[in-house]
């Protein structure tokens, strides 16, 4: 039977119209270029299980932002939403009690360190690196990423010393999104400098690309694409803009999921030998299942919190699935036995 014969068969996709002439191509291409077996990835940023993925404990991978729910920067496309279901951590010393807590109580395995950004795109981090370095000594276990922003050498090698395992930064490719979305005074080169400084470091680097990041329509994205293949990156995250989180004077229009599917495409093409992941943002709904079946069938190497649906697709298309309890970019250097076969 043909992929377009599976998915007919799927409960989950019934009602689904997928681009036959898409699930054919990447069929065809999977015949030169068998898939691997994909990941789903679920860490405890929200609570999240379906029939076909069990969900982890709240405090397996939880998020930690340094700056509250407060960001300077406000980009049109996120508004500081991202930064809300974060753990609050202004305090360095109220952060690393809770950390210890959590490690004690609930099995904490590592943690993000994110947080809001002043006007040029930084995020202040500098009075928590003693806090990540006495944990990192304490507990040689922890798997700690942290979303860079943009930063010179001598930051990233703050960052590195402190004992951060992944950087994890969003590389954009339009001057034009850079100025209009970020309202930012710095250049797309800056962006890839900071890129290269962070690949210069022992750390894991994952950059982010955002598809849609202008308004809902592809801008940069190829050129992103260009950039992270300029760099040795540990992996390369995609994910959808959501409209939902945008500034409601600038809004921002739905990106198609076929549209979406071309940048997967591109992605695995420009990026072979690097895991390519689907992430945690993206559009949900009937959207969010049309994405992720064509993320699944592109070959992607594992996908943050699936639709229903997405495990039988992956398993009728012969990738074996397997969980992981943590953000995808920091599942990608192992999670110590963390991980199970999804349901």
């Amino acid at each position: 039977m043909s992929w377009n014969d599976d998915i007919a068969g799927i409960e989950a996709f019934e009602d689904i119209a997928l681009d036959r002439g898409l699930v054919e191509g990447f069929e065809a291409a999977a015949r030169i270029h068998p898939l691997p077996p994909m990941r789903v990835f679920t860490p405890s940023f929200r609570a999240f299980a379906t029939e076909e993925v069990q969900g982890c404990g709240k405090q397996s991978f939880p998020a930690f932002s340094v700056t509250g729910g407060t960001c300077a920067l406000m980009c049109d496309h996120c508004q500081a939403k991202i930064l809300e279901p974060m753990i609050p951590a202004r305090d360095p010393a109220a952060f690393e009690a809770t950390a210890r807590a959590m490690i004690a109580t609930g099995g904490m395995r590592g943690f993000l360190l994110s947080g809001g950004s002043n006007r040029r795109n930084e995020v202040p981090y500098e009075r928590f690196y003693p806090v990540v370095e006495r944990l990192k000594r304490d507990f040689p276990f922890l798997s700690i990423a942290i979303h860079a922003g943009l930063l010179d050498r001598v930051r990233a090698g703050r960052m590195q010393d402190a004992g951060v395992d992944v950087a994890m930064m969003d590389v954009i490719g339009a001057q034009q999104t850079v100025r209009e979305v970020y309202h930012l005074d710095r250049s797309v080169a800056e962006f890839e400098d900071t890129l290269a400084i962070l690949c210069e470091t022992s750390m894991a680097v994952v950059p982010h690309i955002v598809i849609g990041l202008h308004y809902g329509r592809l801008l940069g994205e190829q050129e992103a694409l260009a950039m992270v293949a300029r760099h040795r990156v540990a992996a390369l995250v995609l994910v959808v803009v959501m409209p939902e989180y945008a500034n409601a004077a600038t809004p921002f229009a739905l990106v198609a999921p076929e549209d979406a599917a071309a940048i997967f495409l591109a992605a695995r093409r420009v990026l072979p030998q690097v895991p390519v992941q689907l992430g945690c943002a993206r559009p949900g709904g009937r959207h969010k299942l049309l994405t992720d079946a064509y993320a699944t069938m592109a070959g992607f190497d594992g996908i943050a919190f699936p639709a229903e649906g997405i495990v039988a697709l992956a398993r009728a298309i012969g990738r074996p699935v397997e969980q992981a309890h943590s953000c995808c970019a920091v599942a990608l250097r192992g999670l110590r036995g963390n991980c199970a076969r999804a349901a």
